[in-house]
């Protein structure tokens, strides 16, 4: 069994610190109907938020585990195409990519879709048709895939080149190899990196106000700017933002603390 780090022995001090600040702040949310309010209003855009980060996060992983299966593959032109993408996108902030998606990707989109359409007979679709929630979604979705086809490419080349070549000598074919012996390896490698861009994803989902987005950045932007109740208004979506990323970072290493226990 691998011992813990010194830092997992340690007394969370900061826990209770960050508590003590959320305990205080929802005994504000209790006493001061201005608080409760301004509550009410951005968690109806939590949902946004999870739905944002979910959808785009699950896409994101599954075209980064393509492309890092590309960057892995024995044909020249497929290791190129997906080495231009992950350098090309990785160098771009979100931000940017989020505006240059929604206002000049979404519409090329829509129109390459009427262009196969039209000749079929079927009516064309609006560039409006296509959402703003999804426009943003497609945006995160292009933006993390670069992050997380790094992740799945080094977790895949962590595993021990003769665990491949004894899978290949019975037999298995390579998807069977990729299944039941080089991903269950990798995945140990794989899982912290993987988890804190999960954490990052929820904070990069507040990047999508500035589509005008329902989420709960945008709310709470909308709400400050209706009541001029800055302070209160921020203290609230930061401590909503905090609640979820704080208690998915503490999931996570607990899953990982367990993972070492059964090394």
């Amino acid at each position: 069994m691998t011992p813990p780090p010194l830092q997992d022995r340690d007394f969370p001090y900061w826990l209770v610190i960050a508590g003590a600040l959320a305990a205080y702040l929802m005994y504000r949310i209790v006493a001061d109907d201005l608080y409760a309010q301004v509550l009410a209003t951005l968690a109806k855009g939590l949902g946004i938020t999870v739905f944002v980060t979910v959808t785009a996060y699950t896409l994101a992983s599954l075209l980064g585990l393509a492309l890092a299966m590309a960057q892995l593959s024995r044909f020249l032109v497929l290791r190129q195409l997906a080495r231009l993408y992950v350098e090309i996108i990785r160098g771009i902030p979100i931000i940017v990519l989020l505006l240059y998606v929604a206002f000049v990707v979404a519409p090329f989109m829509v129109g390459a879709w009427n262009a196969l359409i039209e000749p079929l007979g079927f009516e064309p679709m609006r560039t409006r048709d296509l959402s703003l929630l999804w426009r943003a979604i497609i945006a995160l979705t292009i933006a993390y895939a670069s992050f997380l086809a790094e992740i799945f490419r080094a977790g895949i080349q962590s595993v021990e080149i003769g665990q491949i070549e004894a899978a290949e000598s019975l037999g298995l074919r390579p998807w069977l190899r990729f299944r039941l012996i080089i991903f269950p390896q990798a995945f140990r490698t794989i899982l912290p990196p993987f988890g804190n861009d999960f954490v990052a994803m929820v904070k990069d989902s507040s990047l999508v106000s500035v589509l005008g987005v329902s989420d709960i950045t945008q709310l709470g932007k909308v709400t400050a700017a209706g009541n001029f109740r800055y302070f209160e208004t921020y203290n609230v979506v930061a401590m909503i933002y905090l609640i979820i990323t704080v208690s998915l970072s503490l999931a996570l290493r607990r899953l990982e603390q367990r993972m070492r226990q059964q090394e």
